[in-house]
């Protein structure tokens, strides 16, 4: 995967460091670890592109080694202004830890960071160090961002009649830039993820560490029907300020964001996937791949396709911006199986006006070749990909459970937002993004946020959630989609001359 401009060479410089407890220890301060080799110590990497540029790597996974790789890094490119050297091993991608993760999916989430990316590397010497060790590098990774640091949280507040914003903003006297935030009890900002206290970042795509009060009053009331901001905590600020990191949405959890790209998992059946794509112009003036004429009872249609949806990417790879020819050929050579990452066109738009990649949140479910063998669209069971449902107890502390709530207004179904480290939620278990299924023993999975809000509300100590990871609620949506296929609705754009008929 290129980003922008060989070989490299690891030399194995291991030394272990042997530590005998019987001579003691001078330095009263010093606190041994068994899972941290103490001369081993990630670096922070803050790249910074100009639009049209890359970033100046590449990015490797070898055949039969653990690590992401980064190789032949540009002279005077991003990467090497960072601090990235040939060799490092990648263990972060905008604190998102990701040495155990696919490659596929740590190039997504570099192709999605827009114009800045934060890297913690290893160097070659230190990661095969760190490995001979039996370092635990999750650790490592936490030792090196310490202990009380939450994430930025981008919140979608949606104003309500008799509440507005629910939302009250604080200017910090004699510091231009500097606003905290109050949200109403019960509010439509606090029931998005806002927290009183919360220090006010960045709103619809506009740092506001240049705008007066006034400015920013004004440009609230501008927004009609929603905002959507970046916000953290107080003590979490203090640390990203302490690290001199700087803070962008690309570091951030997410709560109520109104468009969320799907995966559609496709099988080829024995008239072909069913569906067409064209390349087409927008009202914006962006060029995109639409999905068209979806096949009634097609593998297409069965997988959820919509007609006039929007092309993001193919079986994992970022595709806007790509030639059309490019596109086919990517899913012609998938073979029986392709899996297509799609969003509305209303909401691509939303994230252009934002000023990021939809895929920037986006934790895809890309399947491996031959993942459900045997199986026709038309009667694919849901219990052939073995779902592992997670029962989380929860014993409530004087701050609460330790966890928000999110979901999408309206709709049905809710998720776990944000899980604070250390508390009641994380010990039990609880990750972000988990679906919830059941409230103690109670059904909920077609009930809305409110609802489920309330339920928890009323619910003592222990609280019992029953809940499965978003990916794996992905595969039992597919399930049912695939057994219960409903109406498809179809769009009205003109068609542009460049398309393909996938049968």
């Amino acid at each position: 995967m290129k980003y922008t401009t060989g070989p490299v060479e690891v030399t194995d410089m291991s030394q272990k460091f042997t530590f005998n407890p019987k001579e003691g220890i001078d330095n009263p301060a010093l606190v041994i670890s068994d899972d941290i080799v103490p001369d081993v110590c990630p670096r922070l990497c803050l790249l910074k592109r100009e639009e049209g540029q890359g970033f100046g790597f590449y990015l490797q996974k070898e055949t039969g080694c653990r690590g992401h790789v980064v190789q032949q890094v540009a002279s005077w490119s991003a990467a090497e202004r960072s601090g990235l050297r040939d060799g490092d091993r990648i263990l972060e991608v905008n604190e998102d830890f990701v040495d155990n993760q696919e490659h596929s999916k740590v190039v997504l989430k570099v192709q999605a960071s827009g114009l800045h990316v934060c890297l913690l590397v290893l160097s070659a010497e230190q990661y095969e160090r760190a490995l001979s060790e039996g370092t635990d590098l999750m650790a490592l990774v936490q030792a090196h961002r310490g202990n009380g640091c939450a994430r930025p949280r981008l919140c979608h507040i949606n104003r309500e009649p008799g509440f507005g914003l629910g939302l009250s903003i604080i200017p910090t006297e004699g510091d231009k830039g500097r606003f905290y935030l109050d949200p109403v009890s019960e509010g439509p900002a606090e029931r998005a993820g806002v927290r009183a206290g919360d220090r006010l970042l960045w709103i619809n795509g506009v740092m506001v560490s240049s705008l007066s009060h006034s400015a920013l009053t004004k440009k609230i009331k501008k927004c009609e029907d929603y905002v959507t901001i970046l916000v953290i905590d107080s003590i979490s600020d203090d640390s990203y300020i302490r690290r001199k990191m700087p803070i962008f949405p690309a570091l951030a959890c997410t709560h109520n964001l109104p468009h969320r790209p799907k995966t559609l998992h496709l099988v080829q059946g024995p008239e072909g996937y069913g569906f067409l794509l064209r390349q087409e112009k927008l009202t914006s003036g962006r060029i995109a791949h639409l999905l068209r004429e979806v096949d009634p009872s097609s593998p297409a249609e069965v997988a959820g396709m919509e007609d006039g949806d929007l092309l993001l990417a193919v079986n994992g790879e970022q595709v806007e911006g790509v030639e059309h020819e490019d596109i086919v050929r990517r899913i012609r050579q998938s073979g029986q199986q392709v899996t297509l990452t799609t969003i509305s066109i209303q909401g691509r738009e939303y994230y252009t006006q934002l000023g990021f990649s939809p895929l920037l949140f986006y934790e895809q479910d890309t399947p491996q070749k031959g993942r459900f063998p045997g199986l026709t669209p038309q009667r694919r069971d849901v219990h052939s990909h073995q779902l592992c449902p997670r029962l989380c107890v929860l014993h409530k502390e004087d701050a609460g459970f330790g966890f928000s709530l999110a979901g999408t207004q309206n709709e049905p179904g809710t998720y776990i937002g944000q899980v604070a480290a250390g508390r009641a939620a994380e010990r039990a278990g609880l990750w972000e993004g988990d679906v919830i299924m059941e409230v103690d023993g109670q059904h909920v999975e077609r009930q809305h946020f409110e609802e489920v809000m309330s339920l928890i509300k009323k619910a003592g100590s222990p609280l019992r959630l029953l809940v499965l990871a978003g990916s794996e609620y992905e595969v039992l949506r597919y399930g049912r989609l695939a057994m219960s296929p409903g109406p498809i609705p179809h769009g009205t754009q003109d068609a542009d001359s460049t398309q393909h008929k996938f049968v």
